[in-house]
């Protein structure tokens, strides 16, 4: 009995001990938690506002292409004897680029040449026959036909002998040689690429809400990235219909390149828009705005605590904001130390 007894207490003792090492571990771990006082003042920073003129120049970033530009083809079969340019030079409309072999063709036009010749003399013999009645009209008329039919073969031969010849479509430079002396040409198969830079295309993506910035017709003045002190002038020739996946619209813009032809096809480039207004706004950091662009909100400080306010924009300055409603001339604005601040919060921005 006595045995049971100090079991008992022994198991009692051993309970104790662990009840009070829990106690003390909890009371330790609460100790070491932070806790945040309220009424502890939250140090921010804060810029009194005041009315700013808003001078801005805004610009979108766009790519230059070329005006026209096509891959040349031949429209027969044929080994090329010749090519007469090389990637780099430039050509004028109507110029030779690639002659083709045409040798059996122009032996296939001096034998209808001279099928015609003969022709021709027997439709004189058959007349005066025919108007003597020594012969039959229909041999005059066969013979006429097949004179006809002669006559369409040679303008056949002429018409494939020129297309051995491949001429330049329009002006330009020979970006791409695709081909050499003694390859054979089929339809289909490029053999040259001709680029017009001398009218560039300039396109850009604008958003949906600046798109009424631009006019058809209207001049912008443009820059290419690679030579920044060179002035081009676009004139809008295109404002997309349909958006792209970002929601913007293609602004396209036709630009006279420089005499000498500086501005290359693929270079980057920046189209400007210059919006002056002298009335005085408020104008605060983006970084200041603590909700969404759906409903846009501001800390201000009134009577050392923080009081958030809804505030209404109505446009953006690169990574400032202007706005139209929500805060006044004289307010302080706090634009740092956002962590531990709520409404109501006491601050301090000294």
């Amino acid at each position: 009995m006595l045995k049971k007894i100090i079991y008992i207490v022994v198991i009692l003792a051993i309970i104790a001990v662990v009840a009070i090492r829990l106690k003390s571990n909890k009371e330790t771990t609460k100790n070491k938690v932070y806790h945040f006082n309220k009424e502890l003042p939250v140090h921010v920073q804060a810029d009194t506002l005041k009315l700013e003129s808003v001078e801005n120049t805004s610009f979108y970033t766009g790519t230059f292409e070329p005006n026209k530009e096509t891959k040349l083809s031949a429209d027969i079969q044929g080994k090329i004897n010749s090519v007469f340019v090389d990637a780099g030079s430039k050509v004028r409309k109507g110029q030779s680029l690639v002659q083709l072999d045409n040798s059996l063709l122009k032996l296939q036009l001096q034998s209808i040449e001279i099928q015609i010749e003969g022709l021709e003399n027997d439709v004189r013999r058959y007349t005066i026959l025919t108007q003597a009645d020594a012969i039959q009209g229909v041999q005059l008329e066969k013979t006429e036909l097949a004179l006809k039919t002669a006559k369409v073969q040679r303008a056949t031969l002429l018409e494939q002998i020129s297309k051995t010849n491949i001429k330049a479509p329009f002006a330009g430079i020979v970006t791409a040689k695709l081909t050499e002396e003694g390859a054979y040409a089929a339809p289909g198969v490029p053999l040259l690429q001709i680029t017009d830079i001398t009218t560039l295309k300039f396109t850009v993506n604008v958003p949906e809400h600046e798109l009424s910035n631009f006019k058809i017709n209207q001049e912008y003045s443009l820059q290419a990235d690679a030579f920044p002190e060179t002035n081009l002038v676009g004139k809008v020739s295109l404002i997309g219909s349909k958006a792209n996946m970002g929601n913007s619209y293609p602004v396209q813009l036709s630009v006279r390149n420089t005499s000498d032809l500086k501005i290359k096809s693929g270079m980057f480039g920046k189209v400007n828009l210059e919006r002056i207004s002298t009335a005085k706004q408020i104008i605060i950091p983006a970084s200041a705005i603590v909700g969404s662009n759906i409903k846009p909100q501001v800390y201000i400080v009134q009577q050392g605590k923080a009081t958030l306010k809804d505030i209404t924009i109505s446009g953006r300055i690169q990574n400032k904001v202007l706005v139209s409603s929500g805060l006044k001339e004289n307010d302080i604005l706090i634009t740092s130390g956002f962590i531990n601040v709520f409404e109501g919060a006491n601050v301090t921005n000294n």
